[in-house]
């Protein structure tokens, strides 16, 4: 399998050989050429087994470059009791993904057992051990540049804390995360670890990122790389538990299932389409946001219209506190036609307009995809927070909860649906206390968490900074 990108511009490449640039040279996404195809037979195979298993020959699908059994080695050296070990009161922690009916048919994949507690552990957990083995093959070093809007950075700087040949510098928006989020990347003391709080939103920061990655003699010479879900290796891992969730929910090998998706950046629910498109029966992928529902508009209308800063709003499921969603990028090319002039030009309209609006034959293929979306807001988190604690005694953070909110407007009748986990609700305390009038267990593994001394460097939102920062602590031994 060869990879080329969204705009056009790179030559094809193995999933070895773009890993590690993240970024495409052009600005664009890597993707593949074609997306491989699963058969019912293969899913009939894949019954049964362990989650480190079904994630091999998942990723050997998407894995070229890479030796098998070293693949295989990885995903079971990742996908351990061990690493997933927060699972919730009477879970099996060898499960790594648990599916929990809430209703009938409504069901919750729970995510978040690894050790930052939230779904983004799923991937990068993954790709740290990824990025070592290439490395070590390489005898190269790498400087991992990303931004977060909560938790991939903790996910991040977790599956990088200790690694041989990476470094790890870490945007986020000051002050617009938990408590217990900022607590989890703060505190780290790891010496490959660098935090750096942006004084602006999560796409600020983001936009940081692009572009110290698009100065390419810069990010040459520093080694650059990325570990937000723009890096294929990360999204390609996300679509596994696609697969389990449908194999858990399921038993006949055509049997539909929906999945609900709290979504932010677009990566997981991104995830989901590319498992549809390999063949997994997905009646419909349910994106759900919270205030900031620039997807929402999107899937309802056809108008991509990106917020500025002062219009991205702080909400209570601040994760999802983005506007511009980048892999939205990869679904628009391949929804219009994979065609990197058009994309090319889709891009262009929104530089110089802001927005763009998809019509005609492109419309009719966004209907046709399986997409529907709906928005969630503050009153309904706390109203679906306290009802299934309430009703059920199952506590759910406030993303999840905005994904049950519109699963249950939004699902197909009749047709099994699950709702994918964000994060365990112990990071998002002050919200379930308000809803739900507890204070959320947190796992023995994070006790005391928010009482340990934080290190992080404020900054403005300024690409020369980071650069400059970046520089004095590529520069030391």
């Amino acid at each position: 399998m060869r990879y080329v990108s969204t705009r056009g511009g790179d030559a094809p490449a193995t999933y070895a050989e773009i890993v590690l640039r993240g970024l495409a040279q052009d600005g664009g996404l890597f993707v593949p050429q074609s997306y491989p195809c699963v058969t019912p037979s293969e899913l009939r195979r894949w019954r049964g087994l362990s989650y480190a298993d079904l994630a091999f020959e998942v990723l050997r699908l998407f894995a070229s470059g890479i030796d098998e059994e070293a693949l295989r080695g990885l995903c079971r050296s990742t996908y351990t009791a061990q690493t997933y070990c927060n699972a919730r009161p009477g879970q099996d922690a060898s499960e790594i993904t648990p599916l929990l009916w809430l209703e009938d048919g409504l069901g919750l994949l729970q995510l978040s057992n690894g050790p930052t507690l939230a779904f983004k552990d799923m991937a990068m957990q993954f790709l740290g051990a990824l990025f070592e083995h290439l490395l070590g093959l390489q005898g190269r070093r790498l400087n991992i540049l990303g931004a977060t809007s909560g938790d991939t950075g903790s996910a991040a700087e977790y599956a990088m804390r200790g690694r041989r040949g990476i470094r790890v510098f870490m945007l986020s928006p000051y002050g617009r995360m938990s408590a217990f989020q900022r607590a989890q990347m703060y505190s780290l003391q790891d010496p490959n670890i660098f935090n750096i709080a942006v004084k602006g939103t999560f796409d600020q920061a983001q936009d940081i990122v692009k572009a110290v990655s698009n100065d390419h003699a810069f990010k040459a010479s520093h080694a650059i790389g990325t570990v937000n879900s723009i890096n294929w290796a990360r999204v390609a891992a996300q679509t596994v538990y696609y697969f389990k969730g449908w194999l858990a929910a399921t038993e006949r090998d055509d049997e539909q299932v929906s999945f609900a998706v709290p979504s932010g950046n677009f990566g997981d629910v991104l995830a989901g389409w590319i498992a549809r498109q390999m063949g997994l029966p997905v009646a419909s992928l349910i994106v759900a946001t919270n205030e900031n529902d620039v997807l929402a508009e999107f899937f309802e209308t056809g108008c991509y219209r990106p917020r500025d800063p002062a219009h991205t709003y702080v909400t209570s499921s601040p994760s999802m506190d983005i506007s511009r969603a980048s892999n939205f990028e990869r679904y628009v090319f391949d929804v219009t036609g994979r065609s990197p002039e058009r994309l090319r030009a889709l891009w262009k309209e929104l530089g110089e307009k802001g927005s763009f609006t998809l019509s005609g034959s492109d419309w009719e293929r966004v209907k046709a995809s399986g997409f529907c979306a709906g928005r969630s807001v503050h009153a309904d988190r706390l109203r679906t927070i306290r009802g299934l604690w309430e009703e059920r005694g199952v506590l759910v953070d406030p993303h999840t909860a905005d994904g049950i909110t519109v699963a249950r407007r939004k699902r197909l009748p009749g047709v099994k649906c699950i709702c994918l986990e964000t994060a365990q609700p112990a990071k998002f305390a002050a919200t379930i206390r308000e809803a739900a009038g507890i204070v959320p267990p947190v796992p023995p593994s994070c006790a005391g968490l928010e009482d340990r001394p934080q290190r992080f460097e404020v900054m403005e939102p300024d690409a020369r900074a980071v650069k400059d920062y970046i520089d004095r602590h590529t520069s030391e031994p």
